[in-house]
């Protein structure tokens, strides 16, 4: 990926000087942040608290998630480029495995109790876990309570990862991984419901 690709821009195939074009050109700013946040997740100036191999897989995972081909399509060739190709299909399977609707979780006490729902908990599958590693393991299911359990997270999604050798810094730039993951996806899914649209 060179350094003039805009990935949201790849991602809902939005073509140069098109009416979409020019709607993401009337929002600079935001353009520019959003492609900003992408460079800093994916082509981080220092890795060490999460590599870019851990970066690609959970991205992969989570576009899996969401059911976005053109995502897991980028993501995936970001994996095999990072040197993970090993990685793809487990996580895919993974991912099948972990699909849910969601989102799931319980409120406190008062007027938004109505609204909680139930939903499943994922764990990495054990043969997965060989293959993918307890970093990794730990890594997809947190970002898999995250898409799907928001709500629910406690101290102890927390120290699951750190059991797994997450460092602070790692636990930050995975949780800000999966966020903005999420923003990125809705708004490339947005676009190209607009496209349709038209």
């Amino acid at each position: 990926m060179n350094d003039t690709t805009d990935v949201i821009d790849r991602l809902a195939a939005i073509a140069p000087g098109s009416a979409l074009d020019r709607v993401r050109h009337a929002r600079p700013e935001a353009r520019r942040h959003a492609q900003a946040s992408f460079d800093a997740l994916f082509v981080p100036l220092d890795d060490a608290a999460m590599g870019v191999r851990e970066r690609a897989a959970v991205a992969l995972f989570v576009a899996a998630l969401h059911a976005d081909a053109p995502a897991q399509a980028l993501y995936a060739d970001l994996l095999r480029h990072s040197g993970g190709a090993v990685l793809e299909e487990p996580v895919l399977v993974e991912a099948a495995r972990a699909m849910a609707r969601g989102p799931y979780g319980s409120y406190p006490a008062g007027p938004l109790t109505g609204e909680n729902e139930a939903g499943p908990e994922y764990r990495v599958d054990e043969a997965a876990q060989e293959v993918l590693g307890p970093r990794l393991a730990a890594a997809l299911a947190h970002a898999h309570m995250l898409v799907f359990h928001p709500r629910d997270a406690a101290p102890w999604h927390l120290q699951a990862l750190v059991q797994a050798q997450w460092s602070t810094p790692g636990i930050v730039t995975l949780s800000q991984l999966v966020a903005f993951l999420s923003f990125q996806l809705r708004v490339a899914a947005g676009l190209r419901a607009m496209a349709e649209a038209a």
